[in-house]
C-alpha cells in the first residue's frame, strides 16, 4: 500500500522506515525533519510510530510515511511486520556510542535485506555529531561500513542542530525514485 505506487499523475507515496539501537536518534531525527525542533526529553518508541510528510521533490508531491522502528530488544519478533514494503531505509548509529555502530552490519541491515521490498534504497547516517568531542566512530569508519553494505549514501547529522537531517531524507528520495 505504501510502497512506490502512483497515486495521481504527480504524487507518490514512499513507506520509509529508520532503525538502529535505542537512543540512536531515529525519532529526534523525525522530529527534526518534519517538525524542525528537537525534544530533550527522551521517550523510547514502543514498537513503532508513524509519521508522514509531504514534500515537493523535483516538481513531483511524494508523501513520506516514515515509520520509526523501536530498537529496543524486545521488539525483535515484531520488527519485520513494521518493515514489510518499506521502498526506503534510514540505518541510524550514534557516534559516541560504539556498539550502535557494531549492530548496523550483523543485525539492522540484516533485517532491511531481510523483510524490507527487494530494492528498496537505504543511507547510513551516523548521529549526534553536535557531541563531537564525545566521538567514539570516526567518520572514515562511518564510510568504510557504507561501502561495506553496499552503499554510496554516508551522511553524519545531528538531530539537535539540524545538520544534514533534511539533507538525508531528501537524498533517500531521490534514491528511491531511482529505484
Amino acid at each position: 500500500m505504501f510502497d512506490k505506487e502512483k497515486e495521481d499523475k504527480d504524487q507518490y507515496v514512499f513507506k520509509i522506515a529508520l532503525l538502529g539501537a535505542a537512543g540512536a536518534g531515529k525519532t529526534s531525527l523525525i522530529n527534526q525533519f518534519v517538525e524542525k525542533k528537537f525534544e530533550k526529553d527522551y521517550k523510547p518508541t514502543l514498537g513503532s510510530s508513524i509519521i508522514a510528510k509531504d514534500i515537493v521533490y523535483d516538481e513531483m508531491e511524494v508523501r513520506l510515511v516514515i515509520w520509526d522502528i523501536a530498537g529496543q530488544e524486545k521488539y525483535n519478533n515484531v520488527r519485520s511486520m513494521y518493515l514489510n514494503g518499506s521502498i526506503g531505509c534510514i540505518l541510524v548509529y550514534d557516534i559516541t556510542r560504539r556498539p550502535t555502530f557494531e549492530e548496523i552490519e550483523n543485525k539492522w541491515f540484516k533485517d532491511v535485506k531481510e523483510y524490507a521490498m527487494e530494492d528498496a534504497a537505504f543511507i547510513l547516517i551516523g548521529n549526534k555529531v553536535d557531541l563531537g568531542d564525545k566521538r567514539n566512530v570516526s567518520t572514515e569508519e562511518g564510510e568504510r561500513l557504507a561501502k561495506n553494505i553496499g552503499t554510496d549514501n554516508f551522511l553524519e547529522t545531528s538531530a539537535l542542530t539540524g545538520v544534514n537531517v533534511e539533507n538525508a531524507f531528501h537524498q533517500l528520495v531521490n534514491d528511491i525514485i531511482k529505484i
